[in-house]
């Protein structure tokens, strides 16, 4: 009998994301073990600065991914929206589970929506890609940086430092909290990032059992979506220290013709004074041609410049 260890952090949303990945294990093979190795990172350590002044939020899955390359875990689970483009050498992103609601939401106990906040209201977020989109449609808000989990997070809008805040629908929706949402926003009103709400499973490469293991796990659209959007993303060089935006979906094709992916994608500037879109749709099987397809459009039209000035001012 082997005994699988699952490395993962330690927040209630990451510990959610963890426990389902062993039931579903347990459920797909009983004659296993599945343990959790629960980890604090330097991310959640370093709750005062923003992410993109230390090193993004890849800092959040790199200590699980030490503990898979020391042999002290097996496989690593994650918010796909934190998983870095590339991968450390010798592991593989093997599963992409199904996709939760990939949409952002607004929260707040005194507004019904984004459209309903005064002028000069205070919102939360800790991501430059939301602020990015908002700041283009609401410039007269008090954009203030919000991090911790998702309690943390809410814990300090019902204390009133904020009038209200951005979270992701997934995070809400699986603690149980989807109550508060005051608004799911539109995907078109504020594009999602690449692989947001997705849950992703890290392994070594040269694990073929456990990797066979995971199979059943797997979600073919999601997985197809999600790899679209990364391609994207790693044609830009990006990283959540960039307001960088991706959102593919999947329409069945016919009897006779393949599935086909249409992808939309976005950069902008931190204040959103310049938003930059690009689309491209086409079969499925091609996903990480149009991901660069995409990618080459918002490069054509200023991109890597807007990017560079961003990076440059996180230095």
């Amino acid at each position: 009998m082997r005994t699988l260890k699952i490395a993962t952090r330690e927040s209630p949303l990451a510990l959610w994301q963890a426990e389902y990945v062993r039931s579903e294990l347990l459920r797909h093979h009983p004659h296993i073990e599945v343990e959790l190795l629960g980890m604090t990172t330097r991310a959640d350590q370093w709750l005062q600065t923003p992410l993109a002044k230390i090193g993004g939020k890849g800092l959040f899955v790199k200590e699980l991914e030490e503990a898979m390359l020391r042999g002290e875990a097996d496989l690593a689970v994650h918010s796909m929206k934190d998983v870095p483009m590339e991968l450390p050498e010798g592991l593989v992103l093997h599963t992409i589970c199904e996709r939760e609601d990939p949409s952002d939401a607004f929260v707040s106990n005194k507004y019904p929506s984004l459209d309903s906040l005064p002028q000069g209201a205070v919102l939360g977020t800790s991501s430059l890609r939301r602020q990015c989109q908002i700041m283009r449609l609401r410039p007269d808000l008090q954009v203030k940086s919000l991090r911790g989990n998702v309690n943390t997070r809410l814990r300090k809008l019902d204390e009133g430092e904020f009038d209200a805040i951005i979270l992701a629908s997934a995070g809400l929706i699986r603690l149980g909290f989807v109550e508060r949402i005051a608004e799911r926003i539109d995907i078109s009103t504020c594009v999602p990032a690449g692989g947001q709400g997705a849950v992703g499973i890290e392994v070594r490469g040269d694990d073929q059992e456990l990797m066979d293991l995971l199979e059943p796990l797997g979600h073919h659209a999601s997985s197809i979506c999600v790899r679209a959007e990364r391609s994207m993303n790693l044609k830009l060089n990006g990283s959540c220290e960039v307001p960088i935006a991706a959102h593919a979906t999947l329409k069945p094709g016919q009897p006779d013709q393949p599935d086909q992916l249409e992808l939309r994608g976005l950069v902008g500037d931190a204040n959103g004074e310049q938003i930059l879109q690009g689309a491209a749709e086409g079969n499925a099987d091609q996903a990480e041609q149009i991901g660069i397809e995409v990618a080459e459009q918002l490069l054509a039209q200023g991109a890597a410049e807007i990017l560079a000035r961003i990076r440059e001012q996180n230095a």
